[in-house]
This record gives structure tokens, C-alpha cells and sequence, in this order.
């Protein structure tokens, strides 16, 4: 029952997708829809961002870069999440907001890192 419970909502949420207009959204799920399709390209920019900054680092700078992108993601989830007795809940805004802001960060560190070296004390 549990399967199909959750087969039914993928099916409704494909069918939803199918006919999501971004620009003029119909109801909650095409919200839902669109602005999880803008947090995954985030997500993976993130990605991108770090494994390129990674890449310029030595083993401490990467070291430093590790923790400080551990302590982000937490603050991250906590900002943007939570679990009640209802279930868990991600404010997708809020993580999409957050998520492009740390890109931003990555690439200005990037940036340092090829033109005036790498600066350690700036990866926290």
C-alpha cells in the first residue's frame, strides 16, 4: 500500500510536469515543480564551483575548504528545514537563495586562487 501510495504521487507529480508553465504557474505543485528544477541546477553549479576551487587547493586549503563546506551545509539545513510530527519540510527558496550565495563565494575564492593565490585564511 506504502508503494503505491508513493508510485501514485510520482505519477501525479510527472503528469503535473508535463504541463508546469514556469512562468504562470497553476497551483502549489507546479510551484513545487519549477523551483526544484532551479535548486537542482543550483546544486549542481555548487558542485561545479567546489570541485574547480578544489582542484587549485594544496591538501591543508583543502582540508579547510572540506570543513567550512561541512559547516555551510549545516547551517544550510538548518536555516531552511526541519522535522515536526508531520513529516520533514525544505523551504526550497531558502536552500536555492543559499545555495547560489555559497556559488558565489566558491567563485570569488576560484578567482583569488588564479590570480593573487590562494588565501587559506579565506575559505572559512
Amino acid at each position: 500500500m506504502k508503494k503505491t501510495g508513493l508510485l501514485m504521487f510520482i505519477l501525479l507529480f510527472a503528469a503535473a510536469a508535463l504541463h508546469a508553465d514556469c512562468d504562470n504557474p497553476r497551483d502549489d505543485f507546479d510551484d513545487l515543480y519549477c523551483l526544484n528544477k532551479i535548486y537542482i541546477q543550483a546544486d549542481k553549479d555548487l558542485n561545479a564551483a567546489y570541485g574547480k576551487l578544489k582542484e587549485k587547493l594544496d591538501d591543508e586549503g583543502k582540508q579547510i575548504l572540506k570543513k567550512s563546506q561541512n559547516e555551510w551545509i549545516k547551517m544550510r539545513n538548518s536555516r531552511c528545514s526541519y522535522k515536526d510530527e508531520r513529516g520533514f519540510f525544505v523551504n526550497l527558496k531558502c536552500a536555492t537563495d543559499i545555495t547560489i550565495d555559497r556559488t558565489k563565494f566558491l567563485d570569488d575564492r576560484y578567482r583569488e586562487c588564479i590570480s593573487a593565490g590562494c588565501l587559506k585564511s579565506r575559505l572559512k
